[in-house]
């Protein structure tokens, strides 16, 4: 992957819009990216990740696009991302837009635009771009897939943060292991892990739950044999649970089916006789049955003789009621009649009661002639009627008219009040508004000069600040200056008494017998001895790294005192020479001007609105006092011909009321005479004809009872039986023939007879023998019945736990071997010497990898002292870990990287990340990295260290690689011509690009 153009537009600090030819930069191989704090050397590293993956490395990625959004940036400019680069033999540009929110085209107010992406592909026999695709995920899958690194892959491999692999040197083997566990992608292995450790509780689960159900078969066929089984003592998951529960099982059957056969003899003989006993009481209950039943037919023969005398009466009674049935329908016919000219009287004296006593003696006739009169007089006032509801409709309308001018006359009297005072009105809202008007203009003027003079205020503020800490950190700078002269010389002094007890340090070594370092002698007649003050190795190391920690100390204390130098000449530049209280008091002013310009134009819009309102209204009360005028000239013409029809329609109704108030009163009077005349009429026509039917009804009455025998009508009725009765009667007559017939046939019985003459039958011996016997049997069934179902369940449960057991052998195969595996690759198993886990296993495979990288770097950084190897020796809980330690070839010492000083950690750590993006680059399929990013850590190291990893940075050019540095250290840029300087404004930072062939022609 190579880089060629970077693009961007409204991003980080990034105000406009600044581009990087990488092309013109990588024409040395190395180059610089460097500028003050905060001006945004990291921003130009987190564009080229969010346009190849549309999100930023590490902690500065938020997941909102608006976040990336310049605050320098005009509020019509959209932020952009537009990277061109060659990947796998393919030059692509890939453009991202985050999402914004854009002022609106229309209204005030803003709106929220979605994220937009585009991929290019440059096409070298058409000479251009042509289009791939405008989907994110595409995009992503596109990039993804081409690299063959995800993005924190990338940002470990291609953006190297010396502070992560720092941090990676000297953490334990657990965070080494998500490291790398990230950027090998190695949690197949782990999820491997896991199923196998999830497929071991499985197949456990199964064989447990197996054994469960096995071991409850067997208490079922325990309960089956009646505790006579005896249990294995295993529980479930044991080894040879199942063959003791089979065994059990079968002896169990075994002695269940000799009780069976037992059983089963035992019944045969109490059937045999239960059979002769129930034989013997079947004859005795027949001898029983037939005795009884002659004693009780000559019982009921004697005692109906006893009731004859009320048989011959009841079918006297029956003859005479069979007479009365004949004058049964002139009864009913008569009472009928009764009834009907009762309720036809009553109803005559009910409406006779209304009339008026001149109606007293009047038949039918005469009722019936007086209601037609009377209706006559009814129908001749209707024409009356509709006069009197006309007039009411009159007077009416006339009361309408009324109340129609008075509300005329208070419209036109309000109307009057209000335009009399409109032009005055009118022009103290004119005068609201003009004067509203020249408050926004005079706001807006305000509002032009309010933030150069807050900028200014803040300027003039930080600059006090700054005058202040440049004091301070001067004074800092001195302090740690005067301690590493301190230390530096404290240190040569330790390493002169050390040279000066070397001989005796040497002398330490020697041997008898064996040749000297120095001189080679074997004897060592005076070997020199240490003195009280001798120094050694440790103390001379120890003297070393204080003034290394001290210089280095110094030399940040310097940064700091440049960085707020020159973050003071920037605020003195802006404030000027002005003292902060007078800009202050100046800036207050101005805010108080502008504050009581916007409180005066804000009466604008409540100025304008309540003239709109007014002039609507001053429109409205016009139109309401001409149409008031235009109804009271039409009601004059109206009212006088309302006035002369009413008084035509009074004199008209006055001869019809009569004495009466009103029409409708009459013909009320005369309709409630009609129907009182109509009803007497009726009731009393109806009360003539009902008595002559009850005169009819009596005469046929009295023929009827003559014929059937009867002296009077009311001997007929007396004689007459209601169905009830009738029923009840002829039953008792039936009754009483069907027993005199029965008990006459019993007694006619051969066999009754002859058993009358036998002794009594001995019923209750013979029952107490046939329910001994009966007793017997049962028992004995149920002896056979519990034998047989002893069988049944063992023969049934002893098949089931032979199936379970067949089911469950290949169950534990099963688990054995996948416990195993499981064991094993979880690092507790005994087979696992290392106890390491198949993740740790496969990433210190590539750990080992990494380091036999870095080390080919590390060898040449350090002057072939240090060699970083990997380790596996155990850490924590007994397991294997993922070691790194570091061998120094002066001492010849493996020891842990942490033990580095902050120069060593330094160029250890870039070797580290060099080695990496070699191992990943390998391991993403051999996609060549073109381009790297080295992310600080310079200024730890001195002069000669300096040289030497930029001679190893340099070598990358074999590879034909170009490698950028992103460092503030101010020596760098005498030593890397290649530069892409950040420079920081107060409109936004901006992007210089410096080339090494640029820099010469200005040398020269």
């Amino acid at each position: 992957m190579r880089l060629h153009r970077l693009d961007l537009t409204a991003f980080g600090p990034f105000g406009g819009s600044q581009s990087v030819d990488f092309d013109e930069l990588s024409a040395a191989g190395l180059f610089l990216l460097h500028g003050p704090t905060g001006a945004g050397k990291t921003s130009v590293l987190d564009a080229v990740c969010y346009a190849l993956y549309g999100s930023v490395p590490g902690a500065r990625q938020t997941g909102q696009g608006l976040t990336l959004r310049s605050d320098h940036a005009a509020p019509g400019t959209r932020t952009e991302v537009r990277l061109e680069l060659t990947v796998a033999g393919r030059r692509l540009e890939v453009t991202r837009q985050p999402p914004w929110e854009r002022p609106k085209k229309r209204g005030s107010g803003s709106t929220l635009d979605k994220a937009q992406s585009w991929l290019r592909e440059y096409d070298a026999q058409a000479g251009a771009w042509k289009d791939l695709s405008r989907s994110h995920q595409e995009i992503g899958e596109e990039i993804t897939q081409l690299l063959g690194m995800s993005r924190e892959q990338f940002c470990q491999v291609v953006l190297l943060p010396q502070g992560d692999f720092a941090r990676f040197l000297r953490a334990d083997a657990e965070a080494r292991g998500r490291l790398l566990g990230r950027l090998f992608d190695t949690h197949r292995f782990a999820e491997v892990e896991k199923r196998l450790a999830e497929r071991r509780r499985a197949t456990e689960a199964q064989v447990r739950d197996g054994d469960t159900e096995l071991l409850a078969d067997a208490h079922r066929m325990q309960q089956a044999a009646g505790d006579a089984m005896a249990l294995p003592d295993a529980a479930p998951g044991e080894p040879g649970l199942a063959d003791a529960v089979m065994s059990a099982a079968a002896v169990a059957r075994s002695t269940a089916r000799e009780q069976l056969t037992i059983a089963h003899s035992r019944l045969t003989a109490a059937e045999s006789a239960q059979a002769a006993a129930e034989r013997a009481l079947a004859d005795v209950r027949e001898l029983a049955r037939l005795q009884q039943r002659f004693e009780e037919a000559r019982r009921r023969a004697a005692l109906m003789e006893e009731r004859s005398d009320g048989y011959r009466q009841a079918l006297a009674r029956m003859e005479r009621a069979r007479k009365a049935e004949a004058v049964a329908p002139a009864l009913e016919l008569r009472e009928a009649a009764d009834a009907e000219h009762g309720r036809a009287a009553a109803a005559e004296a009910r409406t006779r009661a209304l009339l008026p006593d001149t109606f007293a003696d009047a038949g039918a006739a005469g009722l019936a002639s007086a209601a037609r009169r009377t209706a006559e007089e009814l129908g001749g006032l209707e024409s009356a009627r509709r006069a009197e509801q006309r007039l009411a409709d009159l007077v009416a309308e006339r009361a309408g008219l009324d109340r129609q001018e008075r509300a005329d006359d208070d419209v036109l009297r309000e109307a009057d009040d209000w335009l009399a005072g409109w032009e005055a009105t009118r022009a103290g809202l004119q005068a609201r508004i003009d004067s509203a008007q020249e408050a926004a203009t005079r706001a807006e003027q305000l509002s032009v000069q309010r933030e150069p003079a807050q900028k200014r205020l803040a300027a003039a503020r930080m600059r006090d600040q700054l005058a202040g800490d440049t004091d301070t950190v001067a004074a800092q700078v001195r302090r740690a200056e005067d301690e590493a002269l301190t230390l530096k010389a404290r240190w040569l002094e330790v390493r002169e008494q050390r040279l000066n007890g070397i001989a005796a340090e040497l002398a330490a070594q020697l041997k008898g017998g064996e040749p000297c370092a120095v001189c080679g002698a074997t004897e060592h007649p005076a070997p020199a001895r240490k003195d009280a003050g001798h120094v050694d190795r440790e103390a001379e190391e120890r003297a070393l790294t204080a003034y290394q920690q001290a210089e280095e100390r110094h030399s940040e204390q310097e940064r700091r005192l440049g960085v707020v130098r020159e973050a003071l000449a920037a605020a003195t530049a802006e404030a000027g020479d002005a003292a902060t209280g007078q800009l202050a008091d100046g800036a207050e002013e101005l805010e108080r001007l502008y504050a009581d310009a916007r409180r005066a134009a804000s009466a604008l819009h409540p100025a304008q609105e309540e003239l709109r309102r007014a002039e609507q209204e001053h429109e409205r009360r016009t139109a309401l006092r001409q149409e008031a005028a235009v109804r009271a000239a039409a009601r004059v013409g109206h009212r006088d011909r309302l006035d002369r029809e009413r008084a035509a329609l009074e004199a008209e109704l006055a001869q019809a009321r009569g004495d009466l108030d009103s029409v409708a009163a009459r013909a009320g009077q005369l309709e409630g005479q009609v129907a009182l005349l109509t009803d007497a009429a009726d009731a009393a026509r109806v009360a003539e004809d009902t008595a002559q039917r009850l005169k009819d009804a009596d005469a046929r009455l009295a023929d009827a009872a003559f014929r059937a025998g009867f002296d009077t009508p009311q001997a007929a009725a007396d004689a007459l039986l209601d169905d009830a009765a009738h029923r009840d009667l002829q039953r008792r007559l039936d009754d009483w023939q069907a027993q005199e017939a029965a008990v006459r046939a019993v007694l006619a019985e051969t066999d009754t007879a002859a058993a009358a003459q036998q002794p009594p039958a001995g019923l209750a011996a013979a029952e107490r023998g046939a329910a001994l016997a009966a007793q017997r049997v049962r028992e004995a069934a149920s002896a056979r019945d519990a034998a047989a179902r002893r069988c049944a369940d063992l023969d049934r449960l002893s098949a089931r736990a032979a199936v379970s057991v067949r089911r469950l052998a290949p169950l534990r195969e099963e688990y054995d071997r996948v416990a195993r595996l499981a064991s094993l690759t979880a690092g507790t198993s005994a087979d696992n010497e290392r106890k390491m886990r198949l993740e740790s296993y496969v990433l210190a495979a590539r750990l080992e990898q990494v380091a036999a990288a870095a080390t080919v770097r590390l060898l040449r950084m350090s002057s072939g002292r240090y060699t970083l190897v990997h380790s596996d020796d155990r850490a924590g809980r007994g397991r294997s870990g993922l070691g790194l330690h570091v061998v120094d070839a002066w001492t010849g010492r493996e020891r842990d990287t942490a033990t580095l000083s902050g120069g060593e950690t330094f160029f250890a750590s870039l070797a580290l990340a060099l080695g990496l993006a070699d191992v990943v680059t390998d391991e993403a399929g051999g996609v060549r990295l073109d381009t790297l990013f080295i992310d600080e850590g310079f200024g730890s190291l001195d002069d000669q260290t300096l040289d030497e990893v930029l001679d190893v940075l340099d070598s990358l050019r074999e590879r034909d690689r170009s490698v950028g540095i992103v460092s503030h250290v101010a020596d760098l840029r005498r030593r890397i011509h290649a530069q892409l300087e950040v420079v920081k404004g107060r409109a936004g930072s901006a992007l210089r690009v410096r080339s090494a062939a640029q820099r010469s022609a200005r040398q020269g």
